[in-house]
């Protein structure tokens, strides 16, 4: 059974259908079968524009964000998929913070409720610092299928280290 580092917070139960999955070779057909294409989203003005959208939508009294940008170095060094950045600066007598997201380019060509579910955890640390409880509930209400979409893009974390190939194309 390969070693699942993606899903050890999940049951045992559920782990097993994962591993049932890859020892039949249908892990990346069932991903494919349920998020059939990927987003539109190629550039980071217009992921820029699809981040504010969502936060206009439902962080309209939250901190602007000034910059949101595809980074391909994520991954490899924070080893996460996202991040959200708060950078203060002095001027004048007042404290300035510019919020940034960065988001792995990785989801450059996935499908579009993967880019969802990223950009509204990252949008989610605007108000919520901390992955608490209050921090899911707000995840949650900005995109009901957050839990399953996590769940999802930690398959397909999973079939990207098994397998090396993307199942996606943004061509």
């Amino acid at each position: 059974m390969p070693t699942l580092k993606y899903l050890t917070a999940y049951p045992d139960t559920l782990q097993a259908q994962v591993s049932g999955l890859i020892e039949q070779n249908r892990l990346g057909d069932t991903l494919r079968r349920r998020y059939p294409e990927p987003h539109g989203i190629r550039t980071d003005r217009a992921l820029y524009d699809y981040v504010q959208e969502l936060k206009d939508d439902y962080l309209r009294h939250a901190a602007p964000v000034s910059k949101v940008a595809f980074d391909s170095k994520i991954q490899i060094i924070q080893h996460a998929l996202g991040l959200h950045t708060a950078i203060s600066r002095v001027q004048g007598s007042r404290l300035k913070a510019k919020h940034e997201i960065r988001i792995a380019s990785l989801f450059r060509d996935a499908p579009l409720p993967f880019l969802r579910m990223i950009a509204v955890h990252e949008l989610a640390h605007l108000k919520e610092k901390e992955h608490d409880k209050a921090f899911y509930k707000l995840c949650c209400w900005m995109e009901p299928e957050y839990h399953q979409l996590e769940f999802d893009v930690r398959l397909y974390l999973t079939w990207l280290d098994l397998s090396g190939e993307r199942l996606w194309s943004g061509d």
